[in-house]
């Protein structure tokens, strides 16, 4: 379906207020046509007419959910001419509502249409037409009565351009006219209930005969209600009893100046909401489990730092080192995902602490380490992203232990190291490069030999799915690409830009 800016700006003169009041319209005009149980077109005309003769274009279209639709193919951006609907043109010229028994479009049928002047700034913009079946499937009972008055009502308060509202109170989960409708006259008092309606406040523990009765006196908040009416514009609560919930709109109905009547439209979101209690119970439960496995993993990095300090031998002492990096990079993730609330973490988060023990691992060393990260790839599972953590750690890990220690011009002088994030529509791209003696001329990242390159190349190709390269260019470059098919529901951040960790 085309979008009603698009189409009215190419197709007519209405300028940027006259679409905004349309598009106020059409956002709230789903509850016009369940009122009505009939289709609606919008109708505006065109820049030009041909002759004389007006000429007018579907700018949208609505189906009611309370009746069977007349037209179940889409006509929005169709042309019509005045001939074709001689009605909409005489509505649109004289600015007054029309009922009459007509041809429907695209149908022989023969359609009850009425049409509807659409006020905006003492002036017509549009018109809107309501097309129902002549024999009505629906057996006509008070139900159906109340709600085309309350249609009649809206139609006159758009004909006299004091709906659609332009303010309007939301909630989640909002109301439709199907989940219950209560009606209450100018003083309040309840004049109708229908049969959802009852049904949801009997799952409030309220019984009461509510008919003749102000909402307050038979137990049910009616602070939206009187907002309402003292407002004259629609306002929405969600209120609780017995267990049970229910969210409701008021829309005060608009005669000469004043509220003479009030539509509320009632739905009961009981389960609704003690789903979101379970949902929020088990996300708290993840993130428990998540801040556990953290802590655990935090325990097990201080006990490999204790056993390395009772070790003589360098090599142990260095592997026992290097465990433990390992050991706290996985529990810098499980942090993360113990303060969120899903299972995806912006991995530019995940870089920042890595960085900071890669330059404390650095700094112990005698060196001024200066590690920087660019970019951004966006949030991340929290399987890629443990994986993804573990790579770049080895990366900046290798170079902390083999790009500095033999560079004779620098000797315990500054080291540099950048990681660079990026995300593509079809991958993620993470780089580490240092300002270091560089890689031998013969280095092949798939056929070295050392434990750290050979985890790096584990994890790339068997988890991740993704590949790896490495060049000199005034020191080493690791280049990780992650197909995006690898990274489900990944997400790109706005922003970027360089932090420095130091």
């Amino acid at each position: 379906m085309q979008h009603l800016e698009e189409l009215a700006t190419r197709h007519t003169e209405l300028d940027d207020a006259q679409i905004g009041h349309l598009q106020y319209l059409i956002d709230e005009w789903r509850l016009l046509a369940d009122f009505s149980f009939a289709d609606l077109l919008l109708f505006a005309p065109l820049k030009s007419t041909q002759g004389g003769t007006w000429r007018f274009v579907v700018l949208h279209q609505v189906r009611p959910n309370t009746g069977q639709t007349l037209y179940p193919s889409d006509m929005v951006g169709e042309v019509v001419d005045e001939e074709m609907r001689p009605l909409v043109a005489r509505a649109w010229r004289e600015h007054k509502q029309f009922d009459a028994y007509v041809e429907g479009l695209h149908t022989s049928e023969l359609v009850r249409r009425s049409c509807i002047p659409v006020g905006f700034a003492d002036g017509t913009v549009a018109v809107v037409t309501r097309d129902a079946p002549v024999e009505e499937i629906r057996r006509s009972g008070e139900l159906e009565q109340i709600y085309m008055d309350i249609f009649v009502r809206l139609a006159q308060m758009i004909s006299d351009g004091v709906f659609p509202f332009k303010q309007v109170s939301k909630v989640p989960d909002p109301p439709s006219v199907g989940d219950g409708v209560l009606v209450l006259d100018e003083a309040a008092r309840v004049v109708y209930a229908s049969p959802n309606a009852v049904t949801s406040l009997h799952r409030m523990g309220i019984f009461a005969n509510m008919v003749g009765a102000r909402l307050g006196q038979i137990g049910f908040d009616d602070t939206a209600v009187l907002g309402a009416m003292t407002m004259g514009a629609p306002v929405s609560q969600e209120v609780e009893g017995s267990g049970a919930g229910v969210v409701y709109q008021a829309i005060p109905l608009i005669a000469h100046g004043r509220v003479e009547r009030v539509a509320i439209l009632l739905r009961d979101v009981t389960d609704l909401r003690r789903r979101d209690r379970m949902l929020l119970t088990k996300d708290a439960t993840i993130r428990e489990i998540h801040h556990r496995v953290k802590n655990n993993l935090q325990t097990i990095a201080s006990l490999l730092r204790i056993q390395a300090r009772r070790i003589d031998d360098p090599q142990a002492r260095a592997a026992l080192a290097e465990s433990e990096t390992r050991v706290r990079a996985i529990a810098v993730v499980h942090e993360s995902l113990s303060t969120g609330f899903v299972e995806d973490v912006p991995f530019r988060d995940i870089v920042r602490p890595l960085i900071r023990i890669a330059e404390d691992t650095m700094n112990a060393r005698g060196w001024q380490a200066h590690i920087t990260v660019q970019g951004d790839a966006g949030v991340l599972p929290s399987d890629i992203a443990t994986t993804l953590a573990m790579v770049v750690n080895e990366l900046m890990q290798n170079a902390l232990d083999h790009a500095f220690e033999q560079r004779a011009d620098n000797p315990r002088g500054q080291a540099n190291i950048a990681v660079t994030l990026s995300r593509e529509p079809d991958h993620v791209r993470v780089s580490v490069s240092d300002n270091g003696v560089g890689l031998p001329a013969d280095f092949d990242p798939s056929a070295s030999g050392g434990l750290g390159m050979s985890i790096v190349n584990s994890l790339v190709s068997a988890e991740l799915g993704g590949s790896l390269r490495a060049w000199n260019d005034g020191g080493a470059h690791f280049a990780v690409t992650v197909p995006v098919t690898s990274v489900t529901a990944v997400s790109a951040l706005p922003g970027g830009g360089t932090d420095g960790a130091s």
